[in-house]
């Protein structure tokens, strides 16, 4: 059997197996590659019936233009509901304090604001995009990620997960992260969206953009940061993964079609989240955002 294909009725497994388990899920959508092929899947899954759960997005604020304007259109093509979780809310509630200086960003901040989310909406079950070779903390977790009544995380209570077994039972207050795509690799994914023809946001594409260095990586520009004009060049580039544009590097690329990107990918010698700024705060930056409820 095609690759693709056993990963594809292992995701629409897993998805179904959180539909008969739980009563509340939703997908976590940040609007990327990897969220908009596990929505794809999710519409498979339940074809011909709509989508039966809602899609939650935490919004930053400073998130790629090209990303939100492509969420809407996708909520009105597969007509499925939007929750969003606005983090400008809890800033100006006092509940989260924003970052100053030359790191600045909003994704620590997020966490808040989606554990309130989930808290709102009585979520018991939530999917998202991530997958165990995006890097190391996510290559810990389970298919079926138990989170505690805080929204915590801790890889020693994690369960053993043989055969294809998944255990969904939870106490009052716990929840679960369930990631239907998490055997699958970033070549798996780009190979996906090149069989299904599925768009994706035009930033993953080479386009030329201004950017400036910072610690070796190109970053955009945008109104977030104080840039000297000096510092800004024009470059050919692309994005591998989508987070904020105040921690999200690009690639030098000249990749404006899929094939070609596809071809990059099988020659690169690092990890897409390697462009992410946020993940080189410490060595265990992930995981230390995980242990208290990001996703």
């Amino acid at each position: 059997m095609n690759i693709l294909k056993q990963l594809e009725e292992e995701a629409i497994y897993i998805i179904r197996e959180v539909v008969a388990q739980f009563d509340k899920p939703a997908l976590l959508f940040s609007g990327g590659k990897d969220s908009i092929v596990l929505l794809h899947l999710c519409h498979k899954a339940f074809l011909p019936a709509r989508i039966p759960f809602p899609l939650v997005h935490i919004d930053t604020g400073h998130n790629f233009p090209e990303t939100i304007s492509l969420r809407d259109k996708l909520i009105d093509q597969y007509q499925v509901k939007l929750h969003v979780g606005l983090v400008q809310d809890s800033i100006d509630q006092g509940k989260v304090v924003e970052e100053k200086g030359k790191y600045a960003s909003r994704n620590s901040l997020q966490t808040t604001t989606l554990l309130e989310t989930i808290s709102e909406l009585k979520l018991d079950a939530c999917m998202g995009g991530a997958r165990r070779d995006e890097e190391k903390a996510r290559a810990k977790e389970r298919i079926f990620s138990v989170r505690d009544d805080f929204g915590q995380w801790n890889e020693k209570l994690q369960r053993p997960e043989l055969f294809d077994h998944l255990n969904g039972t939870i106490q009052p207050g716990e929840h679960i992260r369930a990631f239907p795509i998490s055997n699958w690799t970033e070549l798996d994914v780009w190979e996906y969206i090149r069989q299904e023809n599925l768009e994706i946001p035009s930033i993953y594409y080479a386009h030329e953009r201004p950017v400036f260095k910072r610690d070796g990586q190109l970053m955009p520009v945008t109104e977030f940061q104080q840039i000297d004009p000096s510092e800004i060049e024009i470059q050919s580039v692309r994005f591998r993964t989508v987070g904020d544009m105040s921690c999200t590097a690009a690639v030098l690329s000249e990749a404006e079609e899929l094939d070609i990107i596809i071809e990059e990918i099988r020659d690169s010698s690092y990890s897409e989240r390697g462009a992410r700024m946020d993940d080189k705060r410490s060595e265990g930056a992930m995981e230390e955002r995980k242990k208290i409820g990001y996703f």
